[in-house]
Formats: structure tokens, sequence, C-alpha cells
């Protein structure tokens, strides 16, 4: 689902008209963003927690040549599922446990 399913399910969904529906989402967005720029944590019971995760300089290799490279420290957005979505999601029977390098999805 992308941005304008999103909006248009809250305007079958809660009543809504389009633009209500519009501004509610980039507001939720907005705020979520601001929170995580001022390193601030968004906690939502049930749903889920976004926090800013820091990440130490390391050492990598360049795949094209192997020589060893610097990866710089750096700050990532992350987000742990709550209960209630993790239930949602088990309900689905859409497997989970990650699909990128190293997971079991």
């Amino acid at each position: 689902m992308n941005k304008s399913e999103l909006i248009a399910k809250m305007v079958s969904e809660k009543g809504l008209t389009k633009k209500e529906a519009s501004i509610a989402v980039d507001a939720v967005i907005e705020s979520i963003q601001g929170a995580l720029g001022d390193g601030e944590s968004v906690v939502i019971p049930g749903f889920g927690t976004f926090k800013v995760a820091d990440h130490k300089e390391r050492t990598g290799r360049n795949p094209q040549t192997g020589k060893t490279i610097k990866i710089a420290a750096t700050k990532r957005a992350s987000f742990s599922a709550g209960t209630r979505l993790k239930d949602a999601v088990k309900k689905s029977g859409i497997k989970t446990g990650g699909g990128g390098p190293g997971g079991k999805g």
C-alpha cells in the first residue's frame, strides 16, 4: 500500500474527506520525522516504536576491489513492531524474520 492508497482507505473506512485524510497522514509523518530528527523516540502502544539507532564506525570491504575501507559512523531510523502489530502479521500468515541479508524470511 502506498500513501495514496492509505489516504483512500482512510476516506472509505473513516468517513474523512480526501483533504482531511491527506492532512492527517502528512501530520503523522512530519511529526515522526521531526521527533527522530531531534533524537527522540516515538512510541505508539500496540503498533510500535520509532527510534534513532547509532551505528559505530566499522571496516568493510569494497566488493569490486577487495580493498578494506572505513565505513563512517551514522545514525539510522529504526522501527520495532508492537505486540498488536506482530499479532496482526501472524494472523495474516505472512512469514516474518526479515528478508534481507542474514534474515530468515
